[in-house]
């Protein structure tokens, strides 16, 4: 009986551990949310100083109420959680009142047994009719064995019924917990009434510069397309010289082994006749990696795949990376990367070491071009650009200021390419 309470409270304390373990998940994944959503209220809030309405505005209130929605949602797990914490307490409490009976019925049948057999009379009869020594020392051992598990039994009477009131006391917090998370998913859902209207009215303003912002877009993707045009030109220049300075390698690499080949020949004429030809290395996938050094930037920077810092020290993302979509005003459009809204001259850095390749201008604003191995980013609608062509760069290193959107904002267009192929730069950038 006593291995089975003990077996009992390991399942209870290794269950309860992976219950806690849950609920402390959720907790701190609220905790993050919570913090997403009270940046995004601030920058917001900032935003609103501006009188005009921005698709920032709206990009902000959106995310805003999509991560409104994910707290309601894990409010919602932790309500599953405590619930199924509160349903195995409750079974376990039926269970141990269960327990509780029948050990209490046990020890009552054994104290009646002890009552009607507590003479020492009746003790020293049992021993003396025994039929020999041994059988009386067997006798005096089940006695005893008798009196410990009476004594066990008591122990494991109490044991229970402190388990119990244990497990009674937990499941009355447990509960009080899931009304405190109901509570709090109640108050959520209203703020989430209050910023779906928040949405309506910025809808509402957009509507109304509705022509003006498809003027914005129509001009942004003009810009968008002179940007692609200034990135290809560059990479199509930089992978020309790569390829001359590879094919200038291979030369000196073949005139050096034939050389040596030749010195080797005349040294040791049989050797050389019956020595294998050499088989030439697989070239790699990407001329910028064809170098020690262009391979290695190329290595660490794909180590670094979302651990990338933010080109601004703060902002939001305005539009996303690709074909887009803004169902309110009918717009649709495709980025070539990320369209950032910061302030306007907060400075642009880096996201990484690397050489700048080209600063050219597009719509009377820069963009910066740099090369990490295989891997470029674009630095576009800039001013004051601090860099120049073929000057090295390190991670965090400021590359001019973010000019103004028009909106009282400051905004700029980062753009990823691996080789030819635009990437999109979300995923490589720190979270926010």
């Amino acid at each position: 009986m006593l291995k089975t309470l003990f077996s009992c409270l390991l399942v209870l304390a290794f269950s309860g551990s992976l219950l806690a373990q849950t609920s402390d998940d959720l907790k701190k994944k609220q905790a993050e949310i919570q913090q997403e959503i009270d940046d995004l209220k601030q920058s917001l809030n900032d935003t609103k100083k501006n009188k005009k309405a921005g698709l920032g505005q709206l990009s902000m209130i959106k995310k805003k109420l999509r991560l409104r929605e994910q707290a309601i949602n894990n409010i919602n797990d932790q309500i599953n959680v405590i619930q199924g914490n509160i349903s195995q307490s409750r079974n376990e409490i039926s269970r141990l009142k269960l327990e509780l009976d029948t050990l209490k019925a046990q020890y009552e049948k054994s104290v009646v047994y002890a009552y009607k057999n507590r003479s020492n009379y009746d003790f020293l009869n049992f021993i003396f009719s025994a039929a020999n020594f041994n059988d009386a020392l067997k006798r005096i051992e089940y006695l005893k064995s008798y009196r410990q598990y009476r004594e066990q039994q008591a122990t494991s009477i109490k044991s229970t019924q402190l388990l119990l009131q244990g497990k009674i006391s937990s499941l009355e917090s447990t509960q009080k917990r899931k009304s405190d998370a109901l509570q709090e998913q109640e108050k959520e859902k209203v703020v989430l009434v209050e910023e779906r209207k928040e949405k309506d009215e910025i809808v509402n303003k957009l509507k109304a510069r509705e022509r003006e912002l498809t003027k914005e877009l129509t001009d942004k993707q003009r810009a968008d397309k002179k940007l692609r045009d200034g990135i290809m030109a560059a990479i199509r220049r930089e992978t020309e010289k790569a390829r001359a300075e590879a094919l200038r390698r291979e030369k000196e690499a073949a005139a050096a082994a034939k050389k040596a080949a030749a010195n080797n020949a005349a040294s040791n004429p049989n050797t050389a006749a019956n020595a294998p030809a050499k088989t030439t290395a697989a070239k790699p996938k990407s001329v910028f990696a064809a170098t020690p050094e262009g391979e290695l930037i190329s290595d660490n920077f794909e180590k670094n795949r979302g651990k990338l810092p933010w080109p601004i020290d703060k902002g939001q993302i305005k539009i996303h990376f690709g074909p887009y979509k803004i169902p309110e005003l009918k717009i649709t459009g495709n980025n070539p990367g990320l369209t950032l809204e910061t302030d306007e001259g907060a400075a642009v850095k880096a996201v990484f070491d690397g050489e700048v390749i080209s600063v050219f201008e597009v719509d009377g604003t820069s963009a910066v071009f740099v090369r990490h191995g295989k891997y470029f980013t674009t630095y576009s609608n800039l001013n004051g650009v601090s860099v120049s062509r073929n000057q090295h760069v390190k991670a965090g290193q400021v590359l001019g200021k973010a000019a103004s959107n028009g909106e009282g904002n400051g905004e700029i267009e980062f753009v990823l390419m691996q080789d030819t192929r635009n990437l999109d730069p979300e995923p490589w950038i720190r979270r926010r």
